[in-house]
């Protein structure tokens, strides 16, 4: 079994959801980037997502294109998502994915990025702009190195899509709850429970809801028909203001830790 997989089974088994937490790669530098990603599973994240900053984002909304934005301009360079990841696993033994818009992948070679991937201890990758069937390189490297890999599922596709994401996905399908960019919102899309439904009737074991979350409130209502829970902009945002301590104190608000 998948190793992101395990941790998301692990929380059923405790009867919750997973609590999926994203940040960018090195923001607001390595270090920090770091003790946020080690404090958020101190406080209850059982999977990482670390994002790759990219330059042309499609998905991220503000808060995440400001902060990838500044991680660009400082002089990053990709060598640092495997340092993290190495450097978040070895100290947690969590889940770690990276989070990456395929062109990253495809400029180094899926062969090539999947070996890294392994190497440092990571578990797999999401790609919000790939589709099953233009994957066939990465899931090929995926497959040879072990890796998970996540496919987006979202309000508006088709049956024959969702049944592709469902059978080619590993891990988790990644439950877009509406159609939009990243954010922070008052109130979770009423169309993320039947994006669930669609897939888990396609075949999928395992879906994760994500886009929009940002309360305890939020992680309940999806933790109610999702395996898990997916908060990206408001993790950032805490970082921005309040360095890892304010993202291990959300952490367990979201969590629901004590």
């Amino acid at each position: 079994m998948s190793k992101t997989a395990a941790a998301i089974d692990a929380a059923k088994a405790q009867g919750r959801s997973a609590f999926i937490g994203y940040l960018p790669a090195g923001y607001p530098d390595k270090d920090t980037s770091i003790a946020a990603a080690i404090a958020l599973v101190e406080n209850g994240a059982d999977v990482l997502e670390i994002g790759i900053p990219y330059s042309d984002p499609v998905m991220d909304g503000p808060v995440i294109q400001q902060a990838t934005t500044a991680v660009l301009q400082r002089g990053f360079r990709i060598d640092e998502v495997f340092e993290i990841v190495e450097a978040v696993t070895d100290a947690t033994g969590a889940a770690v994915l990276v989070m990456t818009y395929y062109n990253i992948i495809d400029r180094m070679g899926a062969d090539e990025f999947a070996r890294r991937l392994a190497a440092a201890g990571g578990a797999g990758a999401i790609t919000p702009d790939l589709i099953p069937d233009e994957a066939d390189d990465w899931i090929a490297a995926t497959e040879k190195y072990g890796l998970d890999r996540v496919f987006l599922s979202a309000p508006t596709s088709t049956p024959q899509r969702v049944a592709r994401i469902a059978e080619l996905s590993r891990g988790f399908v990644y439950g877009v709850s509406l159609m939009g960019v990243t954010g922070t919102r008052d109130a979770v899309s009423d169309v993320a429970e039947s994006v669930v439904k669609a897939a888990k009737g396609a075949g999928a074991e395992r879906v994760c809801v994500g886009l929009g979350v940002s309360t305890r409130a939020h992680v309940e209502e999806i933790g109610a028909y999702a395996d898990g829970v997916i908060v990206g902009t408001a993790l950032v945002a805490a970082l921005r203001d309040g360095g890892a301590a304010a993202v291990g104190r959300l952490a367990a608000e979201l969590s629901g830790r004590p």
